[in-house]
């Protein structure tokens, strides 16, 4: 039986449908919030159980016979709740047995404990402590959070301006990463493992150069001069220092195949047909 928990969300769900591919439904448990969320679930055969980080006495009973469980991390982003939640969980499936955690960390947890790794730190340490058998999946930042919608206008404008100084970005589209954690949840030897994971690294003067390809109209690159207000300020600062440039060969391994790359990504994401 393989347990997913958090599997209501965006990532949770593609996990789900991946796994379908490769397994019965009756070998799928899902572990969410609110039971009702996930009634199409349910309609397919898979075990629907409530499963609250919020709520730590029902996640033994949502873990319950799972021989692999995918603890996907909370999205609380307080790091001392998101802490709480994670502990609380690894503690749950010591208690009903487990067979082995694979967990979706973030790149670099391993070595930092502080800001957007903070939480996933102390999580792959309770994890060793627990003497559970457990991959550790460590993530890049999502794709979809600079590939969406909101490149609409740069189309319509024929402008793309950001402020990354055209350093790389090593994002993963959730679809990628969702197959990868499926495989890994399925296949044998990847116990006592950690992958860290990159897409292909691309640019915002590469993606000015997609952009025209893909609409077929001239996109042109302009480097802001002042920096972005809110998360996207954030990210571009990040992007900045070369935070995002490592690169590594784990994901493309465990997919057998590149990672998607960035023409492919800007087709799935903001399709030609929407401009």
């Amino acid at each position: 039986m393989i347990v997913v928990s958090a599997a209501s969300g965006a990532l949770g769900r593609l996990v789900v449908e991946q796994l379908l591919i490769r397994i019965p439904a009756k070998d799928i448990a899902v572990a969410v919030r609110s039971p009702e969320s996930a009634a199409g679930f349910a309609a397919r055969g898979i075990q629907v159980r409530r499963g609250d980080y919020d709520v730590p006495d029902t996640l033994p009973a949502a873990f319950e016979g799972a021989d692999r469980l995918l603890l996907i991390s909370s999205p609380e982003l307080d790091p001392v709740r998101r802490t709480g939640h994670h502990r609380a969980a690894v503690d749950a499936a010591r208690k009903v047995g487990v067979g082995a955690v694979v967990y979706t960390s973030f790149l670099d947890a391993d070595t930092k404990a502080d800001g957007v790794t903070a939480a996933h730190h102390v999580t792959e340490q309770a994890l060793r402590d627990s003497g559970l058998g457990h991959t550790l999946l460590r993530h890049p930042f999502y794709s979809e959070a600079f590939l969406n919608a909101g490149l609409h206008s740069a189309v319509a404008e024929g402008e793309l301006w950001d402020g990354t100084d055209g350093r790389g970005i090593n994002t993963a589209s959730r679809a990628d990463l969702a197959e990868a954690a499926a495989r890994v949840l399925i296949e044998d030897g990847h116990l006592d493992r950690a992958y860290d994971f990159t897409g292909a690294r691309w640019t915002y003067p590469e993606l000015a150069e997609v952009l025209t390809q893909v609409y077929g109209k001239p996109v042109r690159h302009r480097q802001r001069p002042e920096p972005t207000p809110g998360i996207q300020g954030w990210l571009e600062q990040q992007v900045r220092s070369g935070a995002l440039e490592r690169q590594t060969d784990d994901l493309g391994h465990i997919l057998g195949r590149p990672p998607t790359a960035l023409h492919q990504a800007v087709r799935e994401l903001v399709p030609a047909s929407g401009s």
